[in-house]
């Protein structure tokens, strides 16, 4: 059981390597910003966005359906639908031109995007399930990160085709490899037979134990905790997502255009993301997914209340690694947590109604990003605003975790809910 569980956890892994090419949208966001003379498409900050914003809406919306079909058909014919899907509107993104954007809307934006919830959604209860309890956090992380990781191959690729081939034909040339790569992973992507023995574990500070009672996706939605939750998904999300959507234009902006390598940061964000969803999943296993939560979001108000002063190479680094770690963390946090609250079994549909709050913060991002940046020509005010969301779910987790009670005599916590929950 250990053996098959690593080998779906790795293809997980590798499928979330392909899907993670919408991280590497701002690579590509910049090239269409640019001018026709230089080999982009004219188009302005705004509209460059709206192909990766309606991925993400796509996506998130998709989870919920996608969660539903993987926990009743089973894992693998999803994930090679969501391949299928994204590698097709990668190719019918390459019909878009200066004067043409909805091929890239439909293609990127809706076929690409929906490829990414039924892929995303299949991969993490897939191997989760496999696992006992007491290593949901850091299974959890290593499925996710392949997803945040991906732009470190994904940046430099995209980089390169662009320069050589232009928009147009990278696009045609990531849609056939993409069909292959990830076509190949989803075929490992299975359930367990019968599911994994669970070994007794101490309850964690989100109240999981390896006797979480499963519930419906009707139930979840009856518990105060879910809405809270939602709440603080939503709130990060709008910051990490801010970051990632426009990370190259922001550094050619506040350094004044001295730094030519946006790429370089892509990447950045990329290996600290991926490093984020480990450590993060890895260390909430012990000291509970609360406490992470907390700190995480804490640790990113932070950083987006002073972005704006970072100027140069080395504090752009800096900070960029910051916001990619603390993002990163978010999406292994939320499907562990899911897992506590409501257990695996149909964890697919209750985490895919969850997710829905990463794409209203995927959507509210990285638009209000470039609306603020088109009008003002400075970020500074999306900045602020992302902060003051950042505190607010720093606040509700920080209120969750005053629902817990400790008894350090019997070495375990155990959660008491409100009555209201």
């Amino acid at each position: 059981m250990a053996r098959r569980g690593w080998i779906v956890t790795v293809a997980g892994l590798i499928l979330n390597l392909a899907l993670g090419i919408l991280y590497a949208w701002s690579i590509f966001n910049k090239q269409l910003s640019e001018a026709v003379d230089h080999g982009g498409y004219g188009w302005s900050r705004t509209t460059a966005t709206l192909p990766y914003t309606l991925a993400i809406a796509c996506f998130a919306l998709t989870m919920v359906p996608a969660g539903r079909l993987q926990d009743k058909y089973g894992p693998r014919l999803v994930a090679t639908i969501g391949a299928f899907l994204c590698g097709v509107g990668l190719l019918v993104a390459s019909f878009g031109s200066p004067e043409l954007v909805f091929p890239i809307l439909i293609g990127f934006g809706i076929l690409t995007g929906t490829g990414l919830g039924l892929g995303y959604a299949a991969a993490t209860p897939a191997a989760v399930k496999w696992f006992p309890s007491q290593k949901k956090g850091l299974i959890t992380g290593i499925v996710v990160a392949g997803f945040g990781i991906a732009p470190v191959y994904i940046a430099p690729l995209s980089k390169y085709l662009l320069a050589n081939y232009g928009i147009s034909l990278s696009f045609r040339i990531l849609g056939g490899l993409f069909l292959v790569v990830a076509g190949g992973a989803a075929q490992f992507i299975v359930n367990p037979p019968s599911p994994a023995p669970a070994k007794s574990s101490p309850a964690t500070p989100s109240g999981g134990s390896a006797s979480t009672k499963d519930k419906t996706w009707r139930e979840v939605l009856k518990t105060g905790v879910f809405y809270s939750l939602f709440l603080q998904y939503a709130c990060a999300a709008t910051a990490g997502l801010m970051i990632i959507g426009h990370i190259a234009k922001i550094v050619a902006t506040q350094s004044g255009n001295t730094i030519k390598s946006g790429f370089l940061f892509v990447a950045v964000l990329a290996i600290f993301n991926a490093g984020g969803r480990i450590l993060a999943g890895l260390l909430s296993d012990k000291i509970g997914r609360v406490s992470a939560m907390a700190f995480v979001f804490t640790m990113q108000c932070v950083v987006m209340f002073s972005f704006d002063r970072l100027t140069t190479m080395p504090a752009l680094l800096v900070g960029t690694a910051l916001v990619g770690f603390n993002y990163g963390a978010c999406l292994s946090l939320f499907p562990a947590t899911a897992a506590d609250y409501w257990g695996t079994k149909n964890l697919g549909l209750n985490y895919g109604i969850l997710f829905v709050a990463w794409g209203v913060g995927g959507v509210l991002g990285p638009l209000l990003a470039g609306a603020v940046a088109d009008a003002s020509g400075s970020y500074t005010a999306a900045y602020r605003i992302a902060a003051g969301l950042l505190a607010v779910a720093a606040f509700l987790a920080l209120a969750n975790y005053v629902n817990v009670d400790f008894r350090p005599s019997e070495r375990q916590v155990v959660l008491t809910l409100r009555k209201k929950h």
